[in-house]
C-alpha cells in the first residue's frame, strides 16, 4: 500500500508538470521517450533502465544540488519571469551540463515557480564531449517548446552542435535564452541588471544606428576603427529581452549588424571568445592588436605568442573565418568592468567586434563561416556619422 500511495503521488505531480527528461547514458538516450506511460496496471517507464523524476521521487539526474544556492535566485528569476517571459500553459526545454547543473537547478526552480511544463537534459548523459552534433532527441523535445534555454559550457569545435540546436529555435521561432560559459559571478552581475532600462537604452541606440552610414570609435589604448553600414543589412537589438524575432544571450544588453564592410586597427584589451576566453582570459596586460583591411584581417601582434597563434589558427578555420561578421555595442550598464569571460563582458558599453558567421538568417548577410570569435576592447568614443554617442565608455544618449 506504501508503495501504491507513493506512486498515486508521482501520478499526480506528473499531470501538474513535467518530468525532467534526463538520463544516465547515451545508450539510455537511445530508447527515451518523451511519453511515460503512468497506468499503474501497466507501470513502464520510457526508458527501462531509468526512471524519470519527479516532484516526488529524486533520481541522481536530478538539477537540483543540496541545497541550492540562494544567490543565484534573483538572476534565474529574472531570466525566467523578466527575460523569458514563461507562462504556466508553456512549456520550456533546459539544456545543460554537468559543470553547470547548480545554476540549471535555480532556473528549475523558478520554471516550477511558474507551474509551466518542462524538460531538463544534461549533455553529457546523451552525448560525448566535445559534442560533434546535438543529439537528436534534445533537439526533437526542443522543437515541442516555446521557451528553451541553453545553460553549459562550451568545448572546442561545439559551435556546429549549437548551431544545429539554433537552427531548431529559429525555425519553431522559440524564444531562446542562450547562457554559453554562463557562471556564478555572472548570475550576480550581469544577470541583475534591470532589463526593462537596458531595453529602453538599446532601443534609442539602435534606432540611430540604423539611421548611420558609419560609425567610428576610438579608445586610448589604440583603437581606430571605422565600419561602414549598409540598409540592406539588418541592426538587431538583444537587450535580454526576449522575443520569438531572435534569440538571445543571458545576460543580454547589446546591439549588433553585420557590416558591409571595416576598416583600422582594434585592440582587443578586454577578452576575446569561444574557448579561447577561458584559456586567456582578460588580456589587458597582453592585449591583442587586430588590422583589419576591407572586412578582413591584415596582421595580428601581441606579445603573448600563444594567443596570437590560437587566435590565426581559429580565424583561419574556414575561407571566412577572418572576415568580420559582426559589428555590435553593448548596452547592459550593469556590466561596469572586464572580468574576463566573454558572455558578460561583450555587453559592457562599448564596441565588440566578431570575426567569422554574421548570423546572416538574422542580419541578411550574404555569406556564412563555421565560426565565430568576439573580441572586446576597452574605454570606447563612438561616433554615428560624426555625432559623438560615447564618451570614455559612458554613453550621451
Amino acid at each position: 500500500m506504501l508503495v501504491q500511495r507513493e506512486f498515486d503521488k508521482f501520478t499526480k505531480s506528473l499531470r501538474r508538470k513535467a518530468s525532467i527528461c534526463v538520463y544516465r547514458s547515451e545508450a539510455s538516450s537511445r530508447c527515451a521517450s518523451p511519453v511515460l506511460n503512468v497506468n499503474p496496471a501497466n507501470r513502464k517507464f520510457a526508458c527501462p533502465r531509468f526512471q524519470r523524476n519527479s516532484e516526488n521521487f529524486y533520481m541522481p539526474d536530478r538539477a537540483y544540488p543540496h541545497p541550492i544556492d540562494p544567490e543565484l535566485i534573483p538572476g534565474a528569476r529574472n531570466a525566467i519571469n523578466v527575460c523569458l517571459r514563461l507562462k504556466p500553459q508553456e512549456r520550456i526545454t533546459i539544456i545543460t551540463d554537468t559543470a553547470t547543473r547548480e545554476i540549471a537547478a535555480a532556473l528549475q526552480t523558478e520554471v516550477e515557480q511558474v507551474g509551466s511544463d518542462y524538460s531538463l537534459f544534461v549533455l553529457e548523459h546523451h552525448a560525448r564531449r566535445p559534442l560533434k552534433y546535438m543529439p537528436e532527441l534534445i533537439l526533437d523535445d526542443l522543437a515541442r517548446s516555446q521557451v528553451s534555454i541553453f545553460a553549459a559550457q562550451t568545448q572546442p569545435d561545439e559551435l556546429p552542435a549549437r548551431t544545429q540546436m539554433t537552427s531548431v529555435v529559429n525555425k519553431h521561432k522559440i524564444r531562446h535564452g542562450h547562457m554559453v560559459n554562463i557562471n556564478r559571478q555572472i548570475m550576480l552581475e550581469g544577470m541583475r541588471a534591470d532589463f526593462v532600462k537596458v531595453d529602453d537604452l538599446s532601443e534609442r541606440l539602435v534606432e540611430r544606428a540604423r539611421k548611420a552610414e558609419r560609425i567610428t570609435c576610438k579608445t586610448p589604448h589604440g583603437t581606430e576603427f571605422e565600419a561602414e553600414l549598409s540598409p540592406k543589412l539588418r541592426w538587431l537589438k538583444t537587450s535580454g529581452i526576449i522575443t520569438t524575432d531572435k534569440w538571445g544571450n543571458l545576460p543580454g544588453g547589446e546591439i549588433f549588424t553585420a557590416p558591409f564592410n571595416t576598416n583600422g586597427v582594434f585592440v582587443v584589451d578586454g577578452v576575446v571568445g569561444d574557448y579561447l576566453c577561458e584559456r586567456f582570459g582578460d588580456l589587458e596586460s597582453n592585449p591583442l592588436t587586430i588590422e583589419v583591411e576591407n572586412n578582413r584581417i591584415r596582421s595580428l601582434k601581441s606579445k603573448n605568442k600563444d594567443l596570437c597563434e590560437e587566435f590565426r589558427s581559429y580565424t583561419s578555420t574556414d575561407e571566412n573565418s577572418n572576415r568580420v561578421g559582426e559589428f555590435a555595442i553593448g548596452t547592459n550598464t550593469a556590466c561596469t568592468h572586464v572580468i574576463g569571460h566573454i558572455l558578460q563582458d561583450e555587453k559592457i558599453p562599448g564596441v565588440h567586434i566578431a570575426f567569422g558567421h554574421p548570423y546572416a538568417e538574422h542580419t541578411g548577410a550574404n555569406w556564412v563561416s563555421k565560426t565565430h570569435i568576439d573580441c572586446v576592447g576597452r574605454d570606447f568614443d563612438i561616433w554615428f556619422d560624426g555625432e559623438q554617442v560615447m564618451q570614455g565608455g559612458k554613453f550621451l544618449v
